[in-house]
């Protein structure tokens, strides 16, 4: 009972470094209609780019808040300059899902000539533990988690209660009819790329702070856990992306103890084959139907 208890701690950690990037994710998706395969491979950059910071002798989590920048940035340069173009020229979903799968590629390939195949470690500071009945938790791993509960609120409050939040909704329930009504369709998918994008480069770097390491695949192996999380809340619906990442967080934990931590992302691709095989539109109906892929 205790092992249990304690994996459910790590579960919420897990889930605290997943529900940004899942909700990045399924954000971009509802924005655009992309598929992003290059998710991860923009995670890991962000990553890195974090580990530059501490070796000029930042703390990490002011590295952590420029790792997440270098992701906005670098996420809305992507779909502007290139993503974006070949939605305009008629590039079918699954030809874009192709490209995504490329630009991973290089990004991937990219990370590994600048920073080898090596992992790097960052620079941090020891941190203490604090016991919670029978979990228990680093200082770092209490921040990562405040952090990841402190995206959920902010990202309920834009899209509830701000008038960007409520052009994004706008756009990713009808694009030609938000534009018809005045909506700066562009500008405001730009905005949602560079919000995502900032989750995800949050997302990589609290990546890297838990698993006490950077590796050039690093976000690659978490993007199953990120689509399977995306995947069990509804594509494209990012209240059922928050409830999937806390599902899928706490289940690959759990199932660690019963099949070692090595095995337990498959969890992660059996939830993601049922949950297609059962209910394809997952457990929010949204965007996946509309577009027609679920």
């Amino acid at each position: 009972m205790n092992s249990m208890l304690s994996s459910l701690g790590f579960g919420i950690v897990t889930a605290s470094i997943l529900l940004p990037a899942a909700v990045g994710f399924t954000l971009q998706f509802s924005a655009t209609g992309v598929l992003n395969i290059a998710f991860g491979a923009q995670m890991t950059f962000a990553a890195y780019i974090a580990f530059i910071c501490t070796q000029a002798g930042m703390s990490i989590w002011l590295a952590l808040v420029l790792g997440a920048v270098f992701g906005a940035v670098f996420s809305a340069l992507l779909n502007r300059f290139l993503l974006a173009r070949f939605a305009k020229r008629g590039t079918t979903f699954f030809g874009m899902v192709v490209v995504t799968i490329a630009l991973a590629l290089l990004i991937e390939y990219l990370v590994e000539i600048i920073w080898g195949t090596m992992s790097v470690n960052y620079q941090m500071t020891g941190t203490g533990v604090v016991h919670l009945g029978a979990m228990s938790f680093t200082h770092s791993q209490l921040v990562v988690m405040a952090i990841g509960l402190g995206i959920a609120v902010a990202t309920h409050s834009l899209l509830k209660y701000t008038r960007i939040g409520k052009a994004i909704r706008a756009v990713a329930s009808n694009t030609d009819l938000a534009r018809s009504s005045g909506v700066p369709a562009q500008r405001i998918t730009d905005i949602a790329w560079l919000i995502s994008g900032l989750m995800g480069g949050a997302a990589g770097v609290m990546l890297g702070i838990s698993l006490s390491s950077v590796s050039y695949t690093m976000g690659d192996t978490f993007l199953i856990e990120i689509i399977a999380a995306a995947v069990l809340g509804g594509v494209g619906q990012v209240y059922g992306a928050m409830l999937g990442a806390l599902a899928i967080g706490v289940l690959l934990e759990e199932s660690a103890i019963v099949l070692g931590g090595a095995y337990a992302p498959i969890s992660a691709f059996a939830v993601l084959i049922l949950v297609l095989l059962v209910r394809p539109t997952g457990i929010m109906a949204g965007a996946a139907e509309a577009k027609g892929i679920a």
